[in-house]
């Protein structure tokens, strides 16, 4: 079932963050509906920095087509501005959708973006943002490929403004609508009940951001769609490495830390080892 296909359906599909191949395949192995490759995460993990417009088309196509030649779940890729204007967007919807990207997400602040719950973020023109989203839709090749357009007017502009600018997306042909940093459960129930009727609406869950945050049940009941967790994988990796790092330090050895690691046969079963291993033998 392709995400376009499951959004017609009424409960929300909750989409965790992920960064890379391993990050992926945990998350489809959990069972979940889809994943959500998060430019802040790549940043995070691939060059140690923050959600500040550092990363390249070519860093998030690159983790895109690894992640892609693994898992098969629906993959929703941040785009970030689309990595310049119209024909750029273009050429980014193009790269991303053959590195197998299932939605497209594109924001609507000027370059370079930062993270959507950090201040200090600036806009570009609605109508010029409007114009990328026709460029993107033009662009995709396959019509089940959607388009997410993201406004960060909230936190610049206000509310209407936001909310005008989401209209304005959805008239240009969004298929899917993601308001940031909506700061209230008010504020959310304003979102969709002005924009419900129009396209679906995502929920991104940033844990110690602007929104409060809820959980996938709470948001279907509000009217959300679709929710997103996108940091909080790198965040539970990120403090899980440093709890065993200080246990190594601390004891010279792994060996109290055992407990809370896989084994090296679980991996094994985790990456696929054996069955690789398997189809060797098949060629000797």
């Amino acid at each position: 079932m392709t995400l376009k296909q499951r959004l017609q359906r009424p409960d929300i599909v909750t989409a965790p963050g992920v960064y890379d191949a391993l990050s992926a395949l945990l998350v489809e192995q959990a069972g979940f509906e889809a994943a959500y490759l998060s430019g802040a995460s790549i940043a995070y993990t691939r060059l140690g920095r923050p959600d500040i417009g550092l990363l390249s088309l070519d860093d998030v196509a690159s983790v895109m087509r690894h992640i892609r030649e693994r898992v098969a779940l629906p993959l929703i890729v941040d785009a970030d501005t689309g990595f310049g204007n119209a024909l750029n967007v273009m050429q980014t919807v193009r790269v991303l959708e053959r590195a197998g990207a299932s939605a497209i997400q594109l924001e609507d602040q000027a370059m370079p973006k930062r993270c959507g719950h950090l201040d200090g973020k600036t806009l570009i023109p609605a109508a010029e943002m409007a114009g990328k989203i026709r460029a993107a839709c033009d662009a995709r090749r396959d019509a089940d490929t959607l388009i997410v357009a993201r406004t960060d007017a909230v936190a610049v502009e206000g509310m209407e403004a936001a909310l005008a600018r989401a209209e304005r997306y959805a008239e240009a042909g969004a298929d899917v609508l993601f308001v940031e940093a909506l700061r209230s459960r008010e504020d959310m129930g304003a979102a969709i009940a002005r924009l419900g009727g129009r396209a679906p609406l995502l929920a991104n869950m940033v844990e110690g951001g602007k929104t409060p945050v809820l959980s996938a049940a709470e948001l279907q009941a509000i009217g959300f769609r679709l929710v997103i967790f996108p940091g909080g994988t790198v965040r539970a990796l990120s403090f899980a490495l440093r709890d065993y790092l200080q246990s190594l330090g601390a004891h010279g050895t792994t060996t109290p830390y055992l407990d809370k690691m896989l084994s090296f046969a679980a991996l094994n079963d985790v990456i696929g080892t054996p069955g690789m291993l398997a189809l060797g033998k098949q060629y000797e």
